[in-house]
């Protein structure tokens, strides 16, 4: 029964119609389960009671809505993924335990319960060193093999919280989209959860960027008509060609989401109305031969030319998240390209529901497919990995989340199966830890390749190696694979380990005369002075040659003499403005050119320039000032969101600081083109160049130009002026995150 003091509620109706809605799929439970179910709805309803969402909407709304995502959306109908969708935040927010969990309901719910529970900072934990939105990703993460349903949980509130999202504030509303980018699409997409994740990626684009979504919602919608009438003629073509060759099956059209049309314009440096493959084409066949789907290939490719190149064969080899279809891109009427993929029913229901649909629980929560079981092994790998603190382990885990993967062979035919974007010395790493730390190149395909060259599907991969290690801090920023870095870094810390000894044995050597050596007090002044974090940094630049030893003995013998000591000359620069300007909020970072605070840097992956929207970042030891939709700020945002800093330029920013900035130009390689370009840049708009790349191939080129700007203004001018010339076909910002992709 429900108590007299909740009926009192004016939200009482609205709440029973969404508990109504969320049983409605579970009328096969027993009467037991749907008691059990029901005792949970009263115990969430009764703990939050006196809590409302920033909407006004009573809490326990929430809960109900993510229960009912749980059921309908991803299919899970059991009584206790229901029971813990409706508990999932008692813990956290209310003065419910997780003994009144067991109790109530069991040790598999308090479990699952506990792995949503979010961890609080530890007394006296720096945050600056740790994590904690890392710390509680790992917690929820190292969950998925012991019952993943925790993760599925978790994936379906993130969904709901994006969902009504338009009451947070902009700050909130930040760091929450790109933890979603960042972590919760990915894993979403690598669970086989593919409307989910197109949701969360559509929803966190929305509220990260609402003018250039609403610019890219705008343009499908005036397109729709004329879209939907190409489909139907591109369709109509096929559906007679497969009903007169007695195949039973159905057909669907949509457009892709606004986000992967986002990206791809990014990704290409293309204008809306050069993303050719908008629309999709689905073909379901209604039986389980896997053979149609070959046939339904065979037959589509003989009415519309296909495209080779973006054939993929997800049957004959399903991708990790148990994906299988085949897709293949069309040349349709107009000279306009159509991806169709084509699956059986099953199939499809995989691709709709994901893991859900496809792997089956146990009684005790574990799930039965050997390539999950396999992939589950090496996220526990990573996770547990006493070498990597929490950050450095999401970090890896994400790197884990792609399900696309790449068939390659050794030279003796074996099959070897890697991420997508794995690199050469990837597959080194992949085969053994020896042979990738010995690498200096490979052979692909009988041709001699360096180490950060991309393995393609198919190729013959063999690493030529030396007799000796000679691994590089480099290699980190190309390998992708979890085995790769950590069999780097372990390897850079053996050697580290070496140049610290020897960088301990050099200041002993030194500091002889003086009776000294590394346990002596003056140590503490030496790394002030020369302002290293730690010892051990200290005597890895030491050892390194990277601090001068006859400055360590000039201090000495200054100190022990009782004379001055000289500052060693300072090289940072900075643009934070040393007074804050009439109008300007207190508590936003404002950056302008009468600076003289050593404790700002520009970020050198996303080259910020003013005008730009932007983002600090608190390292501890400076500030980092990176452009908002920079990949690695939203990288930060996800998992140090406390340490962001709003910040702005100043209107006089670039009165006169010049910046660093790359444009890319294509077009018809005309006889003087870069005559022109030169001049455009130089004479027109008088700015100053510092280099230039250029390659020509067919009659086209693809150039890249770095330039100096004092603002974005003064970069659109620069665009606008190139755009202007007749051979001129596209212009853009390059983007230095986007040059491997």
């Amino acid at each position: 029964m429900i108590s007299e003091a909740v009926q009192t509620d004016p939200f009482e109706q609205e709440i029973l119609r969404a508990y109504r809605r969320m049983l409605r799929p579970l009328k096969g439970l027993p009467k037991s389960e749907k008691k059990a179910i029901r005792a949970a709805f009263e115990m969430a309803r009764e703990a939050h009671s006196s809590m409302r969402r920033k909407s006004g909407e009573p809490y326990i709304l929430h809960p109900l809505e993510v229960a009912r995502i749980v059921v309908v959306e991803m299919g899970l109908v059991d009584m206790t993924s229901v029971i813990c969708a409706l508990l999932h935040d008692v813990v956290e927010d209310t003065e419910i335990e997780l003994e009144d969990i067991r109790r109530e309901f069991g040790n598999k719910a308090m479990a699952i319960i506990n792995g949503l529970t979010k961890i609080s900072t530890s007394p006296g934990l720096d945050d600056k060193l740790v994590s904690q939105q890392a710390e509680t990703f790992r917690k929820i993460l190292l969950t998925i093999s012991d019952d993943i349903r925790v993760v599925l949980i978790k994936l379906a509130d993130r969904l709901h919280n994006m969902r009504t999202m338009g009451a947070m504030r902009e700050e909130s509303m930040r760091k929450i989209t790109s933890e979603t980018l960042y972590i919760y699409a990915p894993l979403a997409h690598r669970l086989g959860l593919y409307e989910i994740k197109t949701e969360l990626e559509d929803l966190s684009f929305k509220f990260s960027n609402p003018a250039l979504y609403q610019e890219i919602g705008d343009k499908i919608e005036a397109k729709k008509e004329e879209a939907q009438l190409y489909i139907e003629r591109f369709i109509r073509n096929i559906r007679d060609a497969l009903r007169n060759s007695k195949i039973d099956f159905i057909i669907k059209s949509r457009y892709k989401s606004i986000y992967s049309i986002y990206s791809k314009m990014e990704r290409k440096n293309l204008p809306f109305e050069e993303v050719y493959d908008i629309y999709a084409v689905r073909i379901i066949i209604q039986n389980e031969v896997v053979d149609e789907c070959w046939r339904v290939y065979a037959i589509v490719s003989r009415l519309y030319k296909p495209n080779l190149k973006r054939l993929r064969d997800w049957i004959t080899v399903p991708k990790e998240n148990g994906y299988e279809a085949i897709h293949t891109t069309l040349m349709g009427p107009k000279g306009k390209w159509v991806e169709v993929q084509i699956r059986t029913k099953r199939m499809d229901d995989v691709a709709e529901k994901g893991i859900a649909a496809h792997w089956k629980y146990k009684d005790n929560g574990e799930v039965q497919d050997d390539l999950l079981t396999q992939w589950i092994g090496r996220i526990r790998d990573i996770l547990e990995n006493p070498n990597l603190n929490a950050l450095e382990a999401v970090t890896e885990f994400k790197a884990s989340l792609t399900p696309e993967d790449v068939f390659a062979y050794t030279p003796k035919g074996e099959l070897v199966r890697l991420p997508f974007h794995s690199t050469v010395l990837d597959f080194a790493y992949k085969i053994h830890t020896k042979l990738g730390d010995t690498a200096i190149g490979a052979k692909l395909n009988t041709k001699v390749v360096p180490l950060d060259t991309k393995v393609q599907p198919g190729d013959q991969v063999e690493i030529i190696n030396s007799k000796k290690p000679h691994v590089k801090e480099d290699w980190l920023r190309f390998v992708i694979t979890p085995k790769a870095k950590d069999s780097i870094r372990n390897a850079l810390r053996r050697e580290r380990k070496e140049v610290v000894e020897s960088g301990i044995k050099m200041f002993r050597w030194k500091a002889r005369t003086f009776d000294m050596d590394e346990n002596h007090p003056i140590l503490d002044e030496l790394i002030a002075y020369f302002m290293m974090p730690s010892a051990e940094e200290f005597f890895f630049r030491l050892g390194n040659h990277n601090i001068d030893s006859d400055k360590i003995l000039e201090f000495i013998e200054l100190k022990r003499g009782g004379n001055n000591i000289p500052p060693l000359p300072s090289t940072t620069f900075s643009l934070l403005p040393e007074q804050p300007q009439e109008g300007i909020d207190t508590d936003m970072l404002v950056l302008g050119d009468h600076a003289n605070i050593d404790k700002t840097l520009l970020a050198t992956c996303c080259n910020p320039i003013p005008g730009d929207e932007i983002l600090a970042y608190d390292e501890g030891d400076k500030i980092t000032i990176h452009r908002a939709s920079c990949k690695e700020a939203i990288q930060l945002m996800s998992a140090f969101g406390s340490r962001i800093i709003k910040a702005k330029w100043h209107s006089k920013a670039s009165s006169s600081v010049e910046f660093l900035v790359a444009v890319r130009v294509q077009g018809l390689d005309k006889k003087g083109m870069l005559i022109d370009l030169i001049r455009i840049i130089s004479q027109r708009m008088k700015l100053n160049m510092r280099g230039v790349t250029i390659e020509s191939d067919q009659g086209m080129f693809d150039g890249l130009f770095k330039i100096y700007v004092g603002s974005s203004e003064e970069l659109d001018k620069l665009i606008k002026a190139i755009k202007g010339h007749e051979n001129v076909y596209t212009v853009a910002r390059f983007d230095p995150q986007h040059e491997n992709k």
